[in-house]
């Protein structure tokens, strides 16, 4: 399926979406390791679709990390330069300076199994920069790594993506890289980009039931109704209506999907006018809890802050944020 991304020179992509849906096959096309049957792939406009990996400009970092075992950290950060022919003193250069940036200095005479994980992913990451690629390619680099780890990885991505400022694609299934990483995120589907743009808005104006239901955690609620006949209310079924806000009157007497993030949904009361819920169960995470119900038949998760603990069985009274 057709498939165009314009990436700007020194611009961080991410490529998220589920298992299976073309991110990992799109970015070995770019790095030249699977063959393009269609199209072309242009890096600094050049044409690179058949040329060979080594030629194209670009460095790759794994999730595996593909160290060698009986090398040093500085003899896998320096192998790519020494088959390419590279002089011994600038070499040794690059791996010092890359080894700074890092923060490997006092490791380069280390075997990889004497890292940590983080270590072994920041020495991958090291043998891409002493190329000094044009363009820098990330398949899920994070993704063997325990989850304090990946949060220090991504603020260190971040720092590096700062300061050497290449061009980068990076894959991932993990939305909150995603968000947390990207200038732009292209949110993939089946083979098709189903959405690019910043993570701000793939996050507040999705552009498919696809997109609304994959970014953001808890997931988006997606309630199924209609729109009454003078476009102020959301019909559910059971008797429920959602007051909306102006600018529905064109959507009047339709059937629609409404998607609700359940941070945008408060606590009200019968006062009010809240429309109730009765909540089933209560997850505590720290610094919110979320509480999960049904609105009619259809299920409901609500933002909650980390002092409001209500018990199962009880009846939250709800407003859509404004």
């Amino acid at each position: 399926k057709p498939l165009t991304l314009d990436v700007a020179d020194g611009e961080f992509i991410v490529m998220v979406g589920p298992s299976g849906c073309g991110k990992s096959t799109l970015l070995r096309m770019v790095a030249g390791l699977e063959r393009v049957t269609e199209g072309d792939i242009w890096i600094n406009d050049q044409r690179v679709t058949e040329m060979e990996p080594k030629d194209r400009g670009i460095a790759m970092v794994f999730q595996n990390y593909a160290l060698y075992p009986h090398m040093s950290v500085e003899e896998n950060m320096a192998w790519g330069l020494k088959i390419r022919g590279m002089g011994k003193q600038q070499i040794a250069e690059r791996v010092k300076e890359a080894a700074r940036i890092l923060e490997l200095d006092g490791l380069l005479k280390r075997r990889p199994r004497e890292l940590s994980g983080g270590q072994r992913q920041r020495v991958a990451m090291g043998r891409a920069i002493v190329r000094d690629p044009a363009v820098f390619l990330f398949d899920e680099p994070l993704s063997n790594l325990d989850a304090k780890l990946r949060v220090q990885m991504r603020l260190e991505l971040q720092q590096l993506h700062r300061r050497l400022k290449t061009t980068s694609l990076y894959v991932t299934h993990d939305q909150v890289e995603a968000m947390t990483l990207a200038q732009r995120v292209m949110v993939m589907n089946g083979g098709v980009a189903e959405q690019i743009g910043t993570p701000v808005e793939v996050y507040e104006k999705p552009a498919s039931l696809f997109v609304a239901s994959f970014i953001g955690s808890p997931a988006m609620n997606l309630l199924t109704g209609r729109v009454n006949n003078e476009g102020t209310h959301f019909e559910l079924d059971g008797g429920i209506e959602l007051p909306l806000n102006g600018g529905y009157r064109q959507y009047a007497g339709r059937k629609m999907t409404l998607g609700i993030r359940p941070e945008h949904i408060a606590l009200s009361s019968q006062a009010e006018g809240g429309v109730p819920m009765v909540m089933d169960t209560l997850e505590i995470l720290g610094a919110d809890n979320l509480a999960h119900g049904r609105w009619g038949e259809q299920k409901l998760v609500v933002r909650l802050a980390h002092q409001e603990r209500p018990t199962a069985g009880s009846t939250l009274w709800l407003h859509l944020a404004e």
